[in-house]
């Protein structure tokens, strides 16, 4: 089978440029405490810093911008838990443009309020498997709209493997970089870019246990499907993969592995409380990976990516009062 197109370097460059008119790159800081006492270096790349406080707005603002320039659009719609939607909504206000969110039946209320105070109309949905991306593509199609949809399109990727470029940037040889994966627009950019610039870097790729669907898949080197995906990290939930996504993580992905529920509460009061650091369950995955064995990565320099902080005040309340 033949490999497939990764984002190329002057893509990469141009999505940089793109980018840079409207977010600044995010902080490369290094956790002290996480490693302190051993001589593993953890790096956590803050993509809460960006607005809407998740890194998704680097994909949707590149793919959105690009396809504005190759032909006019009258709306962008997209499905999504929330984060994407947030980015959509922030990417159609810059361009001026209308935009409609479909969201799954009582979402996060922090996203939702995100997505319409962004001007956004919200569309709820009962949850099934390909719910939410039916009824954005059955919306397109019917008022002439964008569907920016991060799970196939080609550009999203282009955008988010900026992150790797701002953290070789700083760190021009790290030893693993560990990556929460939902649809995988993410893992695909990031590794993609990281193996081109550093090949011995590691990716290993995160999700929870309760939604596994992309680990699985990985895993067997096939499509594995799910029934469903119930995990507080509704940014990682997915239950049905793309044959060439799963394709894509074969290749560039070294490692996978999955986080229980009780692991995501631990890493988001690890960081809160180690770090005074804020972020939602999907957000510190790539930190409840590593807190599952750190010994793995002994004298090693790792990059966790924190990749959202909307966690639901409930959440946090419980989460801070426990």
């Amino acid at each position: 089978m033949e490999s497939l197109v990764r984002p190329t370097a002057e893509q990469v460059n141009d999505a940089r440029e793109l980018l840079r008119r409207f977010l600044r790159p995010t902080r490369l800081v290094q956790a002290e405490r996480l490693g302190g006492g051993t001589d593993t270096r953890i790096y956590l790349k803050l993509e809460t810093e960006l607005p809407t406080r998740s890194f998704k707005p680097r994909g949707a603002l590149y793919a959105l911008m690009k396809t504005l320039q190759q032909r006019s659009v009258k709306g962008v719609v997209a499905a999504s838990t929330g984060n994407h939607g947030a980015a959509v909504a922030y990417a159609a206000r810059l361009a001026k443009l209308p935009a409609t969110i479909f969201l799954p039946q009582s979402p996060n209320p922090i996203k939702r309020a995100r997505i319409v105070a962004l001007g956004a109309n919200v569309a709820e949905v009962e949850w099934k498997a390909e719910s939410l991306g039916d009824a954005a593509a059955s919306f397109a199609k019917e008022h002439d709209y964008y569907f920016l949809n991060d799970a196939s399109d080609e550009l999203v990727p282009v955008g988010t493997a900026t992150i790797a470029a701002e953290i070789l940037d700083e760190l021009p040889a790290p030893d693993v970089i560990i990556v929460p994966m939902g649809d995988t627009a993410l893992i695909r950019g990031v590794a993609a870019e990281a193996k081109r610039c550093h090949p011995a870097v590691k990716i290993v790729g995160v999700q929870a246990a309760e939604a596994p669907s992309y680990v699985r898949s990985w895993q067997e080197d096939r499509v594995v499907t799910t029934e469903t995906c119930n995990t507080i990290a509704d940014g990682l939930a997915t239950c049905v993969p793309l044959a060439p996504n799963v394709r894509a993580i074969r290749e560039l992905v070294d490692d996978v592995c999955l986080v229980s529920e009780a692991e995501l509460i631990q890493g988001i009061r690890t960081l809160l409380f180690e770090e005074h650091l804020v972020a939602e369950a999907a957000g510190v995955a790539a930190l409840a990976a590593y807190l599952q064995k750190p010994a793995d990565y002994a004298d090693r320099n790792v990059v966790l990516l924190v990749t959202g902080s909307n966690i639901p005040h409930e959440l946090l309340r419980r989460v801070a009062g426990s």
